[in-house]
């Protein structure tokens, strides 16, 4: 069996094991994988700028036509030395063409190929799983301690110091996608410029202002009936790596808020004179002022009905915990645009 768990990637992959010939990364992170992909291939040539030694291949093309990866792994290079192919994510079968290759390894090429979520009976990872020459490389979100990780080093190079404190505060606010995580800091270190250290006043301005700002866009779209902006902006957080229990939590919140508001309402205050109270960010005055017109009391409770049901569901099975989340905020959606109050 070749696999290693989550947390044993980065050391597996540090000294590779020269018996693997091909290496199979997966996982939701794709920042991640496209990073463990680009690492692993740069350092199996000696030169990464030399289209012959560093190859790279269309996952879509191999699908289609199987023999075009064997015939690249099997190909000698010209001038010899270390070979490597590194085959673009697709959506589409690589079984065909990767099991040759599992039979029969290539001795002057590594192959990596990088892949989307792939469940434990996908064909392909449990082929690469049970070859003795693969290596299936799993690629999840970044655990806080692998954020700090990143960020201290991120940090250091740019000669620069983070307190543990501000350390922290930026670890959380980032969300499980490398990449995406990596361009938040880059954009921090940016704004920073020749200051010597980051604070937390600047990870507030740059990084939270962010991510507060897209979590308010789906609260919006929620109360507002937008189904089509919820799965755009939910599937961006997801990519970006926000917890679907975070998600849901900030749409409780303001469900709680708007029904606390709408109390206030039913019994004689006016809408914007509630909505002046709740001291909002001037940007969602108006939408919170358009959600507490549109919702009655009785929508509200069974809106913290719903997303009460979902929280405790997506405690109990993580996996599911997208769909789940995408069913409740569709049902919130579907009961804004509901008439009546």
């Amino acid at each position: 069996m070749a696999m290693v768990k989550a947390h044993e990637a980065e050391r597996a992959l540090a000294r590779p094991d020269p018996a693997h010939r091909l290496f199979l990364f997966y996982g939701p992170d794709a920042g991640l994988v496209s990073e463990r992909a680009g690492t692993l291939a740069k350092g199996a040539v000696d030169d990464p700028t030399d289209a012959f030694q560093l190859v790279r291949m269309s996952g879509d093309d191999i699908a289609a036509d199987p023999l075009k990866l064997v015939d690249e792994a099997n190909t000698i290079g010209l001038f010899g030395g270390r070979r490597a192919i590194r085959v673009s994510p697709t959506g589409k079968m690589l079984l065909p063409a990767v099991e040759p290759l599992l039979a029969t390894p290539s001795q002057d090429a590594i192959v990596i190929i990088e892949a989307g979520d792939l469940q434990k009976s996908n064909p392909l990872r449990v082929a690469c799983e049970r070859a003795r020459t693969a290596l299936a490389v799993p690629c999840y979100g970044d655990a806080a301690r692998d954020l700090g990780t990143i960020i201290d080093e991120m940090v250091r190079e740019a000669g620069k110091t983070i307190d543990r404190a501000s350390r922290d505060r930026l670890a959380g606010l980032l969300g499980g996608d490398r990449q995406t995580s990596r361009r938040e800091v880059e954009k921090l270190l940016l704004y920073v410029g020749d200051a010597a250290s980051v604070g937390e006043a600047d990870i507030d301005i740059i990084v939270g202002d962010t991510a507060q700002r897209e979590q308010a866009a789906l609260v919006d779209a929620v109360f507002a009936g937008k189904i089509a902006t919820i799965d755009i902006t939910q599937a961006r957080l997801a990519r970006e790596g926000l917890d679907a229990g975070v998600m849901l939590g900030a749409v409780l919140r303001q469900a709680l808020s708007l029904l606390k508001a709408r109390q206030a309402v039913d019994a004689g205050r006016g809408v914007k004179e509630v909505v002046a109270g709740m001291r909002l960010p001037w940007p969602r005055i108006a939408t919170t002022e358009a959600a507490l017109s549109a919702w009655s009391s009785e929508k509200l409770t069974d809106a913290v009905g719903i997303l009460g049901t979902a929280t405790l569901a997506v405690r109990r099975d993580a996996g599911l915990a997208q769909p789940v989340a995408a069913r409740a905020l569709w049902s919130l959606a579907r009961l804004a645009r509901s008439g009546g109050r």
